[in-house]
């Protein structure tokens, strides 16, 4: 009785599959039927309503894809891609336009004058320890990425010269070695001499939360300049190490676009030693 119930379930939300979809080509039909009576035997099982509206809902369409047994991942993605065009044709009430979520976009990155700008305005404050940090700043953001809490908590102790060239060790959530960008060599070593055991960017404690506004007001404005702003100075770092690397040129030869599949194929990668991450990415000083 169960499967004569399931065949007529099936062959109704078929028949409302056909008529208010209407695929475009046997094939597609033929994909939609089937995602529509897979969808029917499981609801069945669970003892729910075969009609639409309830085999149909959301939930229970997310709860099958999900959790139906004997199915591969593959199938589970086209099974619910399949279930969601279906629902939002048949049962448009229970499927609301997606809205759109923002996104957060990469900052613009700095020029090289205008790092140099910078650079300079940190050679113009009144006292070589507010030099030093200053430069410290510039060149932990620009040269090694750093940023909010690995920026902070960046002592003198932490640079160093090593496998031909220089490098940050970063503590916290992501620790990690960071090859500086050779241009930024001297004056980061010479910053992190100046801060000693402390921290380059000043303080005393790296959980206070403005240790680098008094930095950033320092270099803020001056001859015509941008706001210095740390994500910039990040986002300089990326755009460097990114064209060291030719990453536009791999991922337009790729035909890649999405950078979650970067990282779906780097998750299975083992990253360089430090030796080679510095030569990669420290030792050879661009023009």
């Amino acid at each position: 009785m169960a499967a004569v119930v399931g065949v007529a379930a099936g062959g109704c939300i078929g028949r409302d599959v056909v008529a208010a979809v209407a695929p475009g080509g046997r094939e597609r039909a033929k994909n939609l039927l089937w995602a529509a009576g897979k969808l029917a035997d499981y609801a069945i099982g669970l003892g729910l309503e075969p009609v639409p509206g309830v085999m149909l809902h959301p939930s229970v369409a997310e709860r099958f894809t999900r959790c139906a047994p004997g199915l591969s991942p593959v199938a589970r993605r086209a099974l619910r891609t399949n279930l969601r065009f279906i629902g939002r044709r048949v049962v448009p009430q229970l499927y609301p336009a997606d809205l759109p979520l923002p996104r957060e976009r990469a900052k613009e990155p700095y020029s090289p004058a205008q790092i140099g700008g910078f650079l300079a305005l940190a050679d113009a404050q009144p006292t070589i320890e507010r030099r030093m940090r200053a430069a410290g700043l510039v060149c932990l953001g620009a040269g090694a990425g750093l940023i909010r809490g690995d920026l902070r908590d960046a002592r003198g102790a932490d640079v160093a010269s090593r496998s031909g060239g220089v490098v940050v060790t970063v503590r916290g959530a992501r620790p990690r070695t960071v090859p500086v960008l050779a241009r930024y060599h001297a004056r980061l070593l010479a910053a992190a001499r100046s801060a000693g055991s402390g921290l380059i960017c000043g303080g005393a404690d790296p959980d206070r939360r403005n240790i680098t506004t008094p930095l950033i007001i320092a270099l803020d404005g001056g001859g015509g300049l941008p706001r210095l702003d740390t994500s910039r100075l990040r986002a300089t770092w990326l755009a460097e190490v990114a064209e060291l690397l030719g990453l536009a040129t791999f991922m337009h030869a790729a035909g890649i676009t999405c950078s979650q599949r970067l990282g779906d194929l780097v998750a299975g990668l083992e990253p360089a030693g430090e030796a080679a991450a510095v030569r990669l990415l420290g030792a050879a000083q661009r023009p």
